[in-house]
């Protein structure tokens, strides 16, 4: 389930990242929540940005939405929550779980790529709209997007909703479903 052949360390990029002030996330935020996981991982998780208790505790995902990310992790996907990679758009919280402004995604998004790079996963799940129209530069919708599969850098991309979306919208939790059994079927999980 590993990508053999890494690039640029996340250790290096990390490092170069340091106590980041590129754009004004950084004065409200508590920690900077730079992603993890596999390094060599076949499989990213992409969503828009650290929330209140990722924030505290410096990790992505480990709130409510977290449980249920790692639920489609093990259940839906048959893997580990550590075979993946995970992370953000941004990498700091916005203030109330606000949208990340233009400006910000602008400062984060290199760091992002510079990820990706290095980690060359087979596929990226795009979770929501922020994660979905910031790496394939549109703004369609993911209702429109989700279901199908689109490139970044020669990587493929499954835009479906984000887990705290689901959770507040149980009836789409089939259709994200169909998207992450078209993600299976393409790793041959």
């Amino acid at each position: 389930i590993y990508n053999s052949s890494a690039k640029e360390s996340l250790d290096m990029i990390r490092k170069d990242l340091g106590d980041c002030k590129r754009c004004i996330l950084h004065k409200t935020r508590k920690n900077i929540v730079f992603g993890e996981g596999n390094e060599k991982a076949f499989l990213m998780f992409i969503a828009e940005a650290p929330g209140a208790e990722e924030d505290i505790k410096g990790r992505p995902f480990v709130g409510k939405a977290g449980e249920l990310l790692e639920r489609i992790i093990t259940k839906g996907l048959n893997m580990q929550r550590k075979d993946v990679y995970i992370g953000n758009i941004v990498k700091c919280r916005p203030p109330n779980n606000r949208t990340p402004l233009a400006e910000e995604i602008k400062s984060c998004f290199p760091v992002l790529v510079r990820q990706i790079l290095s980690i060359r996963p087979k596929i990226i799940v795009a979770l929501g709209n922020v994660a979905a129209q910031t790496l394939l530069g549109t703004k369609e919708t993911i209702t429109q997007l989700r279901g199908h599969f689109f490139t970044f850098k020669g990587i493929k991309v499954m835009p479906t909703y984000h887990p705290a979306y689901l959770l507040r919208n149980e009836d789409k939790k089939r259709e994200c479903w169909e998207d992450l059994k078209k993600v299976k079927q393409e790793l041959m999980l």
